[in-house]
């Protein structure tokens, strides 16, 4: 049997997880959730990383269970069986779906705002175009140059900071983490909301079969990553307070990371940001497209999807063309909707997805393998079922429009399960990892 070959330590996981958080997300949901909190948005950050902290300890939990696989669908799937299985894995499958969105959204909204001449659906549509060609013909050079932007990123991170630091001028005011006006409700809303920017640390798990001693090294890195990523978006956050004090002052909350730039070093810093932010988001992208368009593919093949329409690859591109294409579509609805709503729907499937993590975490040791002592109950009871509180909150905190939505969506999963699992003989649907 191949085997894959483990390469990867403590720190190389923890280099991989933060690719996949993307440094710079900060400024995709700036201008909104500053908003919504009324300034606070470093606040929202760190108790957003606190919650994602709980449920990655119940991650980390799960991988020596779990060895070969890892996100919240193989941990529910085997802890509580396939139809709990595939309805998480559904309720993530919409993440997937509009993940290349968000991104097409962002890169057209930030280049509309320098170029406005030209109209931001014209951009959409140019960037899905690149993006599911790219996918079409193969993604191999993509790969190699997403390490240089995730680098690129981190440069332009310390290189803001410093820059808002000293245009701070020795003020580090408090106000951003915590005022006597604090409204709770809307800092949770935000936080709720920040959870899309903790989407990537799961991707530490799926890296098992590639880590050196991954019952010691991957929990760890999964810890780290969560850790790492959201001290470097609080840090971030509270610069571009120290940027823009009065969040009132935002113009535009879509693109308001422009805003933050100009003072900082006028044009040269706005093109600094833009070609980082935009080369990021093109690549994450790239990314997100072919992951989702394999996802589909996999689920054509097994019979979960239609196979016509999602388990064909091209002859001679050795790809799946049509999932490509029907994502490529899909992701046509960002000429519909706002940032805000897209931010929101992807919150809702990753709080449901982490708060089953957490939940997995319980019934697997506590009542499945029957661990007993104050240890045991403060490890697999009391920690995991702090994090599902804390997901649940937030998901209870987020738009009424995102819970009406997701939940339309985790309905239909529901009837399409129950129409299979009618079916004589048929059980519930499953998604094979890729």
């Amino acid at each position: 049997m191949a085997e894959l070959k483990r390469v990867l330590d403590t720190g190389g996981l923890v280099a991989v997880g933060l690719a996949y958080l993307v440094p710079l997300t900060v400024f995709t949901t700036f201008g909104s959730v500053t908003r919504l909190t009324e300034g606070h948005l470093p606040l929202a950050y760190l108790i957003t990383t606190a919650a994602m902290l709980f449920t990655a300890a119940s991650y980390a939990q799960l991988v020596p269970a779990f060895p070969s696989a890892g996100s919240a669908y193989a941990y529910a799937r085997g802890t509580f069986g396939e139809r709990v299985g595939f309805i998480v894995g559904w309720v993530l499958l919409l993440d997937y779906l509009l993940l290349p969105a968000i991104n097409y959204l962002v890169i057209a909204l930030y280049l509309h705002a320098q170029f406005p001449g030209i109209p931001s659906s014209a951009l959409i549509i140019v960037a899905l175009v690149l993006v599911s060609v790219l996918n079409v013909v193969g993604i191999g050079s993509v790969r190699n140059v997403s390490l240089l932007l995730v680098v690129a990123q981190l440069i332009f991170a310390a290189v803001f900071t410093v820059a808002a630091f000293a245009h701070a001028d020795g003020r580090f005011p408090l106000e951003p983490i915590y005022s006597s006006t604090v409204a709770w409700p809307s800092i949770l809303a935000g936080s709720a909301v920040l959870c899309l920017s903790f989407l990537g640390f799961d991707a530490v798990s799926t890296l098992s079969e590639e880590a050196r001693a991954p019952e010691r090294t991957v929990p760890r890195a999964i810890l780290l990553t969560t850790l790492c990523g959201g001290l470097i978006f609080t840090i971030l956050s509270y610069a571009a307070a120290l940027v823009v004090p009065d969040w009132r002052a935002l113009k535009v909350s879509d693109s308001a990371g422009l805003e933050v730039m100009g003072p900082l070093g006028g044009r040269w810093m706005i093109a600094f940001f833009l070609a980082t932010y935009i080369a990021g988001s093109f690549a994450s992208a790239v990314a997100a497209q072919a992951s989702v368009s394999r996802i589909l593919f996999a689920m054509g093949r097994d019979g979960v999807l239609p196979p016509s329409g999602f388990g064909v690859l091209s002859s001679r591109f050795r790809t799946p063309v049509r999932a490509i294409v029907i994502v490529a579509v899909i992701s046509t609805v960002v000429l519909l909707t706002s940032l805000d709503t897209l931010v929101s729907i992807i919150s809702f499937g990753a709080l449901s997805a982490f708060s089953m993590v957490n939940l997995a975490v319980v019934k697997r040791f506590l009542f499945d393998e029957r661990r007993r002592g104050a240890g045991n109950l403060l490890r697999y009871g009391l920690l995991p079922l702090s994090g599902l509180a804390a997901t649940a909150w937030l998901w209870a905190s987020l738009p009424r429009t995102a819970l009406l939505i997701g939940l339309a969506w985790l309905g239909i999963g529901v009837v399409y399960l129950l129409i299979r699992v009618a079916r004589v003989g048929e059980g519930a649907p499953v998604m094979e990892e890729q």
